[in-house]
């Protein structure tokens, strides 16, 4: 009976011990890959050989960890594909586990002990929280922070390998792990004797043959050399993107509008974008324009975008319409590497700009994407003088210590405000109608890059990452939702200052001119966002003990301030790359991917199977089929509400 037993109890560990096994086999190669699976197989197998039993308690200890997606968790350095790189197997920790990060975490009760009037009394505090690099001042001293809280941010810093991580994406190093890519929008705006490499190839070569070409084509343009199908000179261009083929290039002309250099070497040039697949977005672009004068920019890297593409295919039905199919050749060009499509679509090879893998879409203003249709207008040495901005900007984050390194500062400040604070926003707040289109652009940057929920390793974040940017010109804006700012929630502030306005006016007779008022509400604002009002203060006012609640303002409310000499086209290029290497920084410290956008994926999906269903119901009456109750409701209201739309029209374009 004991040696039946035995048996019995031997064959219960054998069944567990291999159901066991094989789920967690599985989890391994679902995570991690192949390799690692077998690995850690014989690993096991070894072990059962050794000592049943310990083997036994060992592994069912494991599984508990793998099974419930603790932190014991392998991966091959991110850099994959790189000759320097060694596959490790390591385990990996989230920032959040981190000596520096819970020193912080308990450092956030002693500053809830103190206020930013307070702060602010301390004049050498305020004094070593300001910062000027290339004429441009940086001044956080208005943060909810002391000296100490910027030491234990550099200890954190450290901690998260930031300089290492810096240095990989400046190296060409793969960062960009789960679509194995390079990072080097630096490369975009670097020096022709700069060594960039990327796969073991120095790529400034090639970025410096496509922008040599851009600077022969613009010119050609812009001096009447290359004229549209009927002789005339193209002095209208429409570029067609999305996303980041958008906003960075938009955010850009419309800060140079107004720039006297820019605005001269426009010589009565129109640029126009158009993005929103939208049909009134189309009607606006090419209102009062003629198609024998406009040049047609479409810029898709794949050249298969939906939105881009559909747009595109509209404006040249509108060009051959007026000047007949042969004209799209003199009229097209495109912004892509997919040269098959490009020719299929009627424009000629030769006239498509290339840009590459490594250029995230939200960092592409800098590439042709935003370079062709800014030469087009500005000239190509006007946007040189960006990329030149731009270019010091990137040597001052790759070279600078932390300290004193601005974006790095301004990455910091944010993990704080955002992972410490719990403030989860960011206004951006220009002081300039020139930067309107400044917000929109960093909004995309930022929660495009950045609105991530898992470690760079797979691992879900215990901590919200990420920031919700959004902002306004002033004084605009202290018309809008600065009430909110002021006395509700509370939301950390970028303040932009520029020093000389594009287009300064002086009125005789007046106390201040234009932009002396403008800048007194950019001086005035940062302060009564951190010191606020108390209801002392108001009673000493003489003011009515009922309004003293709704005029009492808490301040101690962070802000930053940067403030330029100018903007023009330099500014600009350095206004972008603080920015983009901020928001880098932050995810650098959060311990995600920044540089890739899985998100943006899932509604494309989507959208085609009811693009699918639009169409069999438009051609074929099929009723609406696959979709969940509320979307068939609505789906099905649209087309009875729609019937008028023709099951097979004739082109029809906007008439404005």
């Amino acid at each position: 009976m004991i040696e039946i037993y035995k048996c019995r109890r031997l064959l219960w560990y054998d069944h567990v011990m291999f159901a066991l096994v094989w789920h967690t086999i599985i989890d391994i190669f679902k995570n991690n890959g192949l390799i690692h699976a077998i690995f850690f197989f014989s690993i096991l197998f070894y072990s059962i050989s050794l000592h049943r039993h310990l083997f036994f308690y060992f592994y069912f200890s494991l599984f508990i960890n793998l099974s419930t997606h603790t932190r014991l968790q392998f991966h091959i350095s991110p850099n994959r594909s790189s000759s320097s790189s060694s596959s490790s197997l390591q385990m990996a920790t989230l920032i959040s586990d981190t000596a520096p990060w819970k020193d912080l975490k308990a450092h956030v009760g002693e500053i809830d002990k103190t206020h930013l009037r307070d702060l602010m009394a301390d004049t050498d505090r305020c004094s070593s929280m300001m910062l000027e690099f290339d004429g441009i001042l940086l001044d956080y001293s208005r943060q909810r922070a002391t000296v100490d809280t910027l030491s234990k941010l550099k200890k954190l810093a450290e901690e998260a390998r930031l300089k290492q991580k810096i240095d990989n994406m400046f190296n060409g190093e793969h960062i960009n792990s789960t679509e194995n890519r390079s990072v080097l929008h630096v490369a975009l705006r670097a020096s022709k004797n700069t060594t960039i490499n990327s796969d073991g190839k120095n790529v400034v070569p090639d970025v410096w043959q496509v922008l040599d070409k851009i600077k022969e084509f613009s010119d050609k343009v812009r001096n009447g050399s290359w004229v549209g199908a009927t002789g005339k000179a193209l002095t209208n261009v429409i570029a067609i993107g999305i996303g980041g083929s958008f906003l960075g290039p938009l955010f850009v002309h419309t800060a140079l509008q107004t720039d006297p250099e820019a605005s001269k070497s426009a010589g009565g040039r129109q640029l126009r974008f158009l993005a929103n697949v939208d049909p009134v977005d189309v009607a606006r672009n090419i209102s009062g324009l003629n198609p024998e004068t406009t040049l047609v920019v479409v810029v898709s890297k794949t050249f298969t975008t939906a939105e881009t593409m559909l747009n595109a295919r509209t404006l040249r039905e509108w060009i051959s319409s007026a000047l007949g199919p042969q004209a799209v050749s003199k009229h097209m060009v495109a912004v892509s590497t997919n040269l098959k499509l490009v020719e299929k679509f009627g424009i000629d090879p030769n006239n498509a700009f290339a840009f590459w893998d490594w250029v995230g879409g939200r960092y592409s203003v800098c590439s042709a994407v935003g370079v062709l249709p800014l030469s087009l207008q500005y000239g190509f040495s006007v946007v040189e003088k960006f990329l030149e901005g731009a270019r010091s900007i990137d040597q001052h984050f790759h070279s600078a210590p932390f300290e004193s390194n601005i974006p790095v500062l301004l990455g910091l400040l944010s993990v704080w405000n955002v992972s410490f604070l719990g403030y989860p926003a960011r206004a951006i707040l220009p002081y300039t109608q020139a930067l309107e289109k400044l917000a929109p652009h960093i909004q995309q940057v930022s929660m495009e890059s950045n609105g991530k929920g898992v470690s760079i390793d797979g691992v879900r974040l215990p901590f919200e990452a990420g920031e919700i940017d959004f902002g306004e010109p002033g004084t605009n804006g202290q018309h809008s939702f600065y009430q909110l700012i002021h006395q509700g929630r509370v939301i950390p502030c970028d303040f932009i200052g520029i020093v000389k306005s594009q287009q300064p006016v002086y009125l005789k007779d007046e106390v201040v001119n234009n932009h002396d008022e403008l800048m007194s509400n950019f001086f005035a604002q940062p302060d009564a966002l951190a010191y606020g009002k108390t209801p002392e203060q108001l009673q000493s006012e003489n003011v009515a003990s009922h309004l003293v609640p709704h005029k009492t303002f808490t301040g101690n409310r962070p802000s930053l301030s940067l403030l330029l000499p100018s903007l023009d086209a330099y500014r600009v290029g350095q206004l972008l790359a603080i920015y983009e290497h901020r928001i880098a920084v932050e995810g650098f410290i959060w311990g995600i991917n920044s540089f890739d956008q899985w998100g943006v994926e899932l509604g494309k999906s989507l959208a085609s199977q009811v693009r699918k269903q639009l169409h069999a119901s438009r051609k074929k009456g099929e009723s609406v089929e696959g979709f969940n109750f509320s979307t068939t409701k609505l789906l099905t209201r649209y087309l009875e509400a729609s019937a008028d739309v023709p099951s097979e029209p004739t082109t029809l374009l906007p008439k404005i």
